[in-house]
């Protein structure tokens, strides 16, 4: 499984790259702060959502501390999908948010 810290994530947000990023916490947490541009998918649903997931792109896999995200990137990377987990996840996030 690859894995890029907070503090590599966001250099390469501030370097302006387009990224690819989803936070697979609940709603109600998101609703507190995500990373900007980051799409929440539930890690509940990443099953029934992958399919609106491009296998061509890099994804960025983030959640609150780091064992969601580790368990979706694990669950899409066997899918066929190019993904990155967050280590530490948003406790670890030091960058903006929205």
């Amino acid at each position: 499984m690859k894995q890029i810290s907070a503090r590599d994530l966001e250099a390469l947000l501030k370097e302006n790259k387009d990224l690819n990023i989803i936070d697979v916490r609940e709603p109600s947490e998101v609703a507190g702060g995500k990373i900007p541009g980051a799409v929440n998918i539930p890690l509940g649903l990443i099953e029934y959502k992958m399919n609106e997931l491009d296998k061509n792109k890099e994804y960025y896999i983030v959640c609150l501390s780091g064992g969601r995200s580790s368990s979706a990137t694990r669950f899409l990377e066997y899918q066929g999908y190019n993904v990155t987990n967050m280590n530490g996840g948003m406790m670890a996030w030091m960058g903006e948010i929205e």
